[in-house]
């Protein structure tokens, strides 16, 4: 229905929200909380086939919204969500409590009914939001802040999303992990990093990279990794016994590096170590807690997978080791890809005189190919 047709029909109609007035860089906003059901109702995001330069936000990424999903229905006590931000394209009045003092800042914002809400800042939650009422209606009870902006234009409405977002940084992934109550692989790394004889005081619990002259071995974020490979698929009764198991496979590990111990002892830095090797750095952590897990996979018992470790303490683990360089490291710089993860697992695994998983042996092809 074209937007003039749509303004006949609902003239004299409008919503009513309260809400708290507010201003900023000279403009009026409006803060009021709204019912989730209301939400897939009322606000709009661009349509996709739209070119960016017409568009006041990204396209929607549809990708992102299962997750978003997810964590709503699986946390319905306890999921967060900050405030969505709308333009109103139409008429808006705020009728104040009173006409002065904290009266004028409390009271009703009349929108017409023919007006256009659009996101500014929060299409995935309120996409998210409209699938999770689909699923649990219950949920349209309850509310999200929402602030609302008196529409200036496609040109204001873009600045004010580039502006929402120029200063958005994601936190570090080790800060993720240790305020992470709800993932059980979270919980176990922390354990391990706090009470571990192996990690304890040698663990980066906030940032994900480690200074030059830090004191510390490995990050949060990469311990987490690397048990959580190690420990993925793995039959276990609960979070005492995958700390337990996780725990007695890093210990062997210790006991297979003398350089950790030499740290521990202090006759080494932290900074030496992880400058002249491999081993305390997040590849070879992750590619540890791979092969551990090809391991644990036949047995968790220490007795079955624990002398099979046994080769990796004649590994060289110094990064000067010709046999990193295309594996772990590229161009005398350590790698994180994908490939370069599979194909220091792939070296362990044959130093081990284990098989190669499928996607590792694909890998592994590709690697020696380039090398002739």
């Amino acid at each position: 229905m074209p937007k003039s047709s749509i303004a006949d029909t609902t003239a004299g109609f409008e919503y009513v929200f309260p809400a708290i007035r507010g201003v900023q860089a000279r403009r009026e906003f409006f803060v009021s909380m709204c019912p989730l059901r209301l939400i897939p109702r009322l606000f709009l995001f661009d349509e996709d086939e739209l070119a960016p330069e017409l568009r006041a936000q990204r396209v929607l990424n549809k990708a992102r919204i299962p997750a978003l999903t997810s964590y709503i229905l699986d946390n319905p006590d306890s999921y967060v969500f900050s405030a969505l931000t709308a333009s109103v394209d139409g008429e808006m009045r705020f009728v104040g409590i009173s006409d002065e003092g904290p009266g004028m800042r409390i009271g009703q914002l009349h929108i017409s009914m023919a007006a256009r809400f659009l996101i500014n800042d929060g299409q995935h939650r309120r996409a998210a939001i409209e699938a999770a009422l689909n699923e649990n209606p219950e949920l349209g009870d309850e509310t999200i802040a929402v602030v609302f902006f008196q529409d200036a234009g496609l040109a204001r409405s873009q600045q004010m999303f580039a502006d929402l977002n120029r200063h958005a940084v994601r936190p570090a992934r080790s800060i993720g992990v240790l305020y992470d109550h709800r993932d059980e692989r979270a919980r176990v790394a922390r354990l391990l990093a706090l009470k571990s004889p192996v990690f304890r005081g040698f663990v980066e619990m906030e940032r994900s990279t480690l200074s030059a002259r830090s004191n510390k071995l490995f990050t949060l974020s990469a311990l987490y990794y690397a048990t959580r490979s190690l420990l993925q698929g793995v039959e276990l009764t609960g979070e005492d016994q995958a700390t337990k198991v996780a725990g007695a496979f890093w210990s062997a590990i210790d006991e297979l590096i003398p350089e950790w111990e030499l740290v521990r002892q202090r006759k080494m830095t932290a900074a030496e170590v992880r400058r002249q090797y491999l081993h305390s750095h997040g590849i070879a952590l992750h590619a540890l807690g791979r092969l551990g897990n090809a391991l644990l996979r036949e047995s968790i018992e220490l007795a079955f997978w624990r002398p099979r470790l046994e080769p990796l303490g004649k590994i060289d683990w110094s990064r000067a080791n010709p046999d990193w360089e295309g594996r772990a490291v590229v161009g005398g710089r350590v790698s994180k890809n994908h490939s370069n993860v599979v194909l220091t697992v792939n070296y362990l695994r044959q130093r081990l005189g284990l098989e190669l998983s499928p996607e590792g042996a694909h890998i592994e092809a590709t690697y020696l190919g380039g090398e002739r």
